[in-house]
């Protein structure tokens, strides 16, 4: 791995356990001399993570659409700052540039994105690993919903266990080094259709 795109909140949430999630994830990156992707934004969790890959002299590449950048929410410190004509054009390219993906606490907008790269890690369009930094078990009622998703039938147990999780940023990247992606068989096929 060479990169990881980080998806996280354009707020910096109301815990200072957020704040400092996202600071100890960029300092455990520029430790392992992983580069970082993200949404190229200069607010909340985003800008953390920035700045302190920036302070510690780590290679940042953000992304972001043109209506963003209008709205003057980049980051202007990156030398590094790739812009976008939509989300969609956002999303793609991160997933190029990373090796494997981390969500922290977030909105709809990290939720989203963490779930269409899971999504495509399900149907084969990727082998990158996906991660969650779960700060504080903000991420436990999501991973009860998976598990709940597995429980009624819509989740296959080896497609729930995409999912990585740890509460701390150096275990979350072994997890995310040593991932071994596995292929699972259609769940439906053109027969059953």
């Amino acid at each position: 791995m060479t990169r990881i795109c980080v998806f996280c909140g354009s707020s910096v949430g109301n815990r200072p356990a957020y704040r400092e999630a996202a600071g100890a994830l960029a300092q455990a990156l520029v430790r392992r001399g992983l580069g970082l992707v993200y949404g190229g934004a200069r607010v909340g969790l985003m800008g953390v993570l920035a700045d302190t890959m920036l302070q510690h002299c780590g290679e940042v590449i953000g992304v972001i659409p043109q209506a963003l950048l209008d709205r003057e929410i980049a980051h202007a410190g990156l030398a590094d700052l790739r812009v976008v004509g939509s989300m969609h054009e956002r999303k793609a390219l991160m997933v190029d540039l990373a090796d494997g993906f981390i969500a922290l606490p977030g909105g709809y907008g990290t939720l989203e994105e963490f779930s269409e790269v899971l999504t495509w890690a399900q149907l084969g369009l990727h082998r990158k690993p996906c991660g969650l930094l779960d700060v504080d078990g903000y991420f436990d009622p999501l991973l009860a919903l998976f598990d709940g998703a597995v429980a009624a039938g819509f989740l296959r147990p080896e497609n729930r266990a995409l999912v990585l999780k740890a509460n701390d940023p150096e275990m979350l990247l072994d997890l995310l080094a040593s991932y071994k992606p596995v292929s699972v068989p259609k769940w439906i096929t053109p027969a059953e259709a």
